[in-house]
This record gives structure tokens, sequence and C-alpha cells, in this order.
């Protein structure tokens, strides 16, 4: 490892821990997480009951212990052969992520309420509640005060006013959507969201030395599907993300190619681009109800110089289903965009 590398490596260790402070649960697929980002998410799925998920993302390993983030969540609807009109989505999420020193654990509950506005359009609202977690190990750390001019010696009293090696705090978050079908071929789906609304503290120090507020996080999307003839669906989108003094910006498109002629079967291509980040290319296939999807981000920003632009390998599978027919013979209660 030549110097350049190494002081790239310190610097990008450092980022680790310093931002995942700050930071929240990060997936490229977040199309593929939709309960992370919006809690009106939750349950909105016109033409299925229920959705079971999973997300695994690894990144940095070429410049250190990788970053790795997992999640496992789930969704369904209630209520849909009650109301007439609308129905009620209730779903959960573990997740947990981290690098060698310090990992971060949640687990959420949502609710959401979905209004059908006449045949071609709904208005979402939803609630999401959670627990978080933060552990640090600090005996994995090392302090400027801890070199000695020629290398980090843990022996060196690092002076560091550590009073917890583990945190809890209470989480809440809220979130509107929008979706319409202008015609039987084009969706439109729009929405946004507050995180951390109650402005939760998080700090490994005594009170008295820091009072640390996790930031308030916004996010916002805007996505469509477009159906052509009976090969193609195509879905622009875009999302992004705000929090504290952070921006992320992500916008491609994934694109379905009908394999089967019934829909059974197909190819699932994409092209995204994180902005100043990240080039994202996206590979999957869909058999029936069940969607397994990879994508690879290529670093573009000048972490390149030190991970070979390698910069996160990321999978997704989705199972989606309905329920009994005779039970939920209202399951599609508004047009679902499908081959």
């Amino acid at each position: 490892m030549n110097l350049l590398k190494k002081i790239l490596f310190v610097v990008c260790m450092t980022l680790t821990v310093s931002l995942a402070f700050t930071q929240d649960f990060h997936f490229s697929q977040y199309y593929n997480a939709p309960l992370l980002f919006n809690p009106a998410n939750t349950g909105f799925m016109p033409d299925y009951d229920y959705r079971i998920g999973g997300n695994y993302r690894t990144q940095w390993a070429n410049v250190g212990n990788p970053y790795k983030t997992m999640s496992l969540w789930g969704d369904a609807k209630l209520f849909n052969n009650v109301f007439e009109n609308s129905w009620v989505g209730i779903g959960g999420m573990l997740m947990n992520d981290g690098a060698s020193a310090l990992s971060s654990y949640k687990g959420n509950l949502s609710v959401a309420y979905h209004q059908l506005l006449g045949d071609n359009s709904v208005l979402s609202g939803g609630l999401g509640f959670g627990v978080a977690n933060k552990r640090i190990d600090i005996n994995k750390l090392t302090f400027d005060n801890q070199w000695n001019g020629e290398f980090f010696d843990i022996t060196i009293n690092a002076n560091e006013p550590f009073a917890y090696n583990s945190v809890y705090y209470f989480d809440l978050q809220a979130g509107v959507n929008f979706a319409f079908f202008p015609t039987d071929n084009v969706y439109v789906n729009m929405g946004i969201a507050a995180m951390h609304l109650n402005h939760p503290k998080e700090t490994f120090y005594a009170a008295n030395t820091v009072d640390n507020q996790v930031a308030r996080r916004f996010t916002g999307f805007l996505n469509s599907s477009i159906k052509i003839q009976n090969l193609w669906i195509i879905n622009p989108n875009i999302y992004i993300s705000k929090m504290g003094n952070a921006w992320e910006t992500v916008l491609g498109i994934n694109a379905n190619r009908n394999l089967s002629g019934d829909g059974a079967s197909q190819l699932i291509l994409g092209l995204y681009y994180r902005n100043k980040d990240a080039l994202i290319p996206v590979i999957g296939y869909q058999l029936n109800d069940l969607k397994i999807t990879f994508n690879y981000d290529a670093t573009t920003s000048s972490l390149s110089a030190a991970n070979g632009t390698q910069g996160a390998y990321e999978v997704s599978i989705v199972k989606s289903g309905l329920l009994s027919k005779e039970t939920f013979s209202r399951s599609v209660k508004c047009p679902a965009m499908k081959f």
C-alpha cells in the first residue's frame, strides 16, 4: 500500500466512524427498500396483498474493513375487503450496519392509510415508530493524542470523555404519497417524508460534555412506470435526501423486459447515478412474484484513487403475493402496472 493509499485509508476510516453518527441506513436500491425512506409506502401495492424483502450492501472493502448494511422488511394490507375505497398497510423492518468498531441496529414499525381519489389515483399517509441502538468498541479506535510521532500507540491514554459504549433512542417518521394512472400504460408516483421528527439524542459522551441530536432527514421521490407494448416496462425515477448539511441525489432508470410473453419471467436492467459519488449499473431477474436484483457502485468521487472505483456491492430480494382469492376478492382496487 503506497503512501497516498495509506492516507486515504485513514481518512476513509475516520469518515466511516464520524459519518455513522449522523447518516441513516443507506441503499442504492432504495426502490427495493420502500419502508426505509417513506412510511407512506407501507402496504402500497395495488396488485398484491403482501411483500417480504431483504437487502444487503457492502462497501469500501478495498480500503479497510468493509462497511456492511443489512435489512429485513415486510408489509401487508389490512381491511382490504372491509373498506370499499381504501385500505390500511402495516409493516416492519429490522436493520443493521457498521464496520469493525461501530455498529447500528434498528427495529421499526409503520402504518399507512391509502385512500382512492376516483378511479385512477391514490393518496397515502404513513407513520413510523422505531427504536435504534448504536454500539462502539472503544478498544478498536485510536485518537490523535495517541500518535507518538511514528505510529498510534494504544497504550497512551486517549483522554476521550466516553461515558457509554451503547446508546438507545426512540425514533419517529412520517410521510405522504400520491399516485395516479393518467392512462392504462403510464403510472406516476411521488412522495415526501421526514425522519427523526422527535430529534433524538445520540452520543457516547457524558451528557454534560456534548448534546448531540440526530438531525432530521427529509426525503422526496418521483418515479414513473411506462409500458411499451407488452415487451418493456420502463421505470425512470429520482430520489433526494437531505440530512443536516448532507445531500444525496440518485437518479436513473430501470427497464423490465418481458421474456415469457405473460410476464412470468422478466429481465431487469438499470443504470443510476448518485450525484458526485458513483455510477450504478443494475441487473436482475423476476420469476413470477420473486425478484432478485444486484447492483455495483463504481465510485466516481476522489475516493476512487484508493478503492479502484469499487465502491459497493448490493443485492435485494423481494417476494410479493396474494392471499386467499376468496377472502381478498378485491385485492386490486386501482390500476396496476403489470405485463
